[in-house]
């Protein structure tokens, strides 16, 4: 059997990734807008069924739009998951907006609207959602929350492009959607995002907002005769080069999942009994949901048995790494937000989480290899 290293992700190479930035290259036209930004929002849309999608420069700068768009401001209160990656709390912060963490629930990982609902007051203008792993968060659950205290729901939808809840495209059930074209992602075009909208009227604040504050979108519409100053906004258009490796990915989506599924699937049909001699707690879905195999976690009794497995396979060449550290006890946590209720759960969730490598070129082998390397390791 190899002994090669098995890395925890490996960005995948589309066949015609190569031709579009060629194309792109030998064009006049290597900014943002061109034909391969609208090819690839087209497909977007499609596997979305997003009404309106627009591509940003990252997620992170996607979640940005949605503070600008919803106007976030001092006096507010954003709640997000103090399990979350750093852009989920920042993007809002940055708007000057309080940033306030409730826990998650330990099957999942996402947001818990109990600890949600106990951060609830008067201050409180939106909740942040993730969908970690791509698997949906308690939507029904959020939106009642929501829906009663008139606040706005934001899906930070990084790892959920291609999941369902219930039927509906993650990323297209809350206010705003914001997704991830990192090379760690599904799709990817190495740094990249998208901002989902259902809404008429945010769409077209946020074409001004993306476009550094001008109607420019318009003005190549031939909707008006020039562009100018309307808004503020930044410059959150990515160039037609990273369109036209989105737009490659895109077009081979279908194949992309179905091979992540197949690595996730021989790890959920190989671990069971190993996972239950040892105590140790597999990812789950459940029924009403649809995931994306975006990764697969276990979690094992302790913090130190945790790092004690994540050695035992470093020393067979896998690459194994735990996750996000909770931000309500970060630094900027402690600075610029508040924690209601200690985020227990976060923490316990934090400290005994392993991700094993998920990828679509992960081979029948090297999956067996990640296999023996984690059932040969006695919790």
């Amino acid at each position: 059997m190899s002994t090669d290293r098995i890395i925890f992700s490996r960005p995948f190479r589309a066949t015609r990734e190569l031709a579009n930035v060629e194309a792109v290259l030998s064009s006049d036209h290597s900014h943002g807008d061109g034909p391969f930004t609208a090819s690839a929002t087209a497909k977007l849309r499609d596997i979305t069924s997003a009404p309106y999608a627009l591509l940003t420069t990252s997620c992170t700068h996607a979640l940005e739009m949605a503070g600008l768009l919803l106007e976030l401001g001092p006096d507010d209160e954003v709640i997000v998951p103090s399990f979350a990656f750093t852009s989920t709390a920042t993007s809002m912060a940055l708007r000057g907006a309080t940033v306030v963490f409730a826990d998650i629930d330990l099957e999942t990982g996402n947001l818990d609207p109990e600890s949600v609902a106990a951060a609830i007051t008067p201050r409180t203008k939106a909740v942040v959602i993730i969908h970690y792993g791509g698997v949906a968060a308690d939507m029904e659950g959020l939106q009642q929350l929501a829906d009663a205290h008139g606040v706005a729901l934001i899906e930070d939808n990084a790892h959920g492009l291609g999941g369902h809840w219930r039927g509906r495209p993650l990323g297209t059930i809350g206010t705003v959607g914001a997704l991830s074209f990192h090379d760690t992602k599904n799709v990817h075009c190495g740094e990249g995002g998208a901002l989902l909208l259902t809404d008429e009227i945010l769409m077209a604040r946020a074409e001004i907002v993306r476009e550094k504050g001008t109607d420019r979108a318009r003005f190549l519409r031939g909707a008006v005769d020039k562009y100018s100053w309307q808004d503020i906004g930044s410059s959150y258009l990515p160039s037609e080069l990273n369109a036209a490796v989105l737009d490659a990915q895109l077009s081979e989506f279908d194949t992309i999942q179905a091979n992540r599924h197949r690595v996730w699937d021989s790890y959920a049909a190989a671990l069971p009994e190993w996972a239950g001699r040892n105590d140790v707690r597999l990812m789950t879905v459940p029924d009403d949901r649809d995931h994306t195999a975006h990764l697969y976690f276990l979690r094992v009794p302790t913090e130190a048995r945790r790092d004690d497995l994540i050695k035992h396979l470093g020393a067979q060449g896998i690459s194994a790494p735990f996750h996000y550290i909770p931000l309500d006890s970060s630094p900027a946590g402690l600075k610029l937000g508040r924690t209601p209720t200690p985020c227990v759960r976060s923490a316990e969730f934090s400290g005994t989480i392993v991700r094993l490598p998920l990828w679509p070129g992960l081979t029948e082998e090297q999956i067996a290899r990640v296999v023996e390397g984690v059932t040969s390791f006695t919790v």
